[in-house]
């Protein structure tokens, strides 16, 4: 099992929900959130928000889903943010899951 984790800005939620349904994803959460950037910061997020002490509306999706399915899924945002040269890309990471209750 796998634990997927996405974030992107509000205005992807559509797309990613497509993404995950093509990735036959049909059980995920889906969280608000407020991105923020100040310049002084190094971490690894500089290229996700834009520079500046700005705030963006955006979501953090997660799935306990197979090692297929999280794999097709992150093929399918990688070429979703290539076709679209988006300055907010849809970004995706896959986190091992060792264990867990049931």
């Amino acid at each position: 099992m796998k634990l997927l984790i996405v974030t992107c800005i509000k205005e992807d939620q559509k797309n990613v929900a497509s993404i995950f349904e093509v990735a036959a994803i049909k059980v995920f959460s889906v969280s608000n959130t407020i991105g923020h950037k100040e310049d002084h910061q190094q971490n690894l997020l500089d290229n996700w928000f834009a520079s500046g002490e700005e705030e963006f509306d955006s979501l953090v999706l997660f799935s306990f889903t197979g090692d297929q399915h999280a794999t097709t899924a992150l093929n399918l945002i990688k070429k979703f943010n290539e076709k679209t040269g988006s300055e907010f890309p849809i970004r995706g990471f896959i986190l091992p899951v060792e264990s867990c209750s049931y």
